[in-house]
């Protein structure tokens, strides 16, 4: 092998191994773990609304269990085969912040297992469900200080979630 095309091919793997890393890590916080919320009942994730309808519709459609795909061990359903599909090729983006929980508790350093599928913002590309529409809004307006926080405090969140599965 010429020395020209070695140097090709170390410098294509060495970008392809900075794109695999910066994917990694651009998939934030929100996936540190494999906690998904299933709610109290039913064990699909978002109570089986369709993800993908938020960022689409932008609201919140109901899912159906015939267009459903398992994604870290939880069922999620999708209310067309296009969304089921959109959702396949990359989780990460449509899947909400913190596992679907509300993300104003994990602000706190807390959780809430019950949200409201119907309390919701997209901030900068991702989702955050809300444990109930009232507090959406105060959310979104107070985003640039709280994200932060909720981002910082996720990983011990979903570590005591994890405990919790367990003990």
């Amino acid at each position: 092998m010429s020395t020209m095309i070695k140097s090709r091919l170390v410098r294509n793997l060495g970008a392809a191994a900075l794109v695999a890393v910066a994917a990694v890590v651009g998939a934030g916080s929100a996936w540190a773990d494999d906690s998904v919320n299933t709610g109290y009942f039913g064990g699909v994730a978002i109570m089986g609304y369709d993800t993908v309808a938020y960022f689409t519709d932008g609201k919140a459609v109901k899912g159906s269990e015939n267009i459903s795909y398992n994604w870290l061990g939880t069922p999620w359903h999708f209310a067309s085969k296009k969304h089921q599909e959109m959702f396949m090729s990359d989780p990460v983006r449509y899947a909400p912040q913190y596992g679907g929980y509300c993300a104003g508790e994990v602000v706190g350093g807390g959780v809430t297992v019950n949200v409201d599928p119907e309390a919701f913002k997209i901030i900068d590309g991702k989702l955050y469900l809300i444990y109930d529409v009232g507090n959406a809004d105060d959310f979104a307006a107070h985003a640039d200080e709280w994200i932060p926080k909720a981002d910082a405090n996720w990983p011990k969140v979903a570590a005591n979630l994890e405990f919790d599965k367990y003990h």
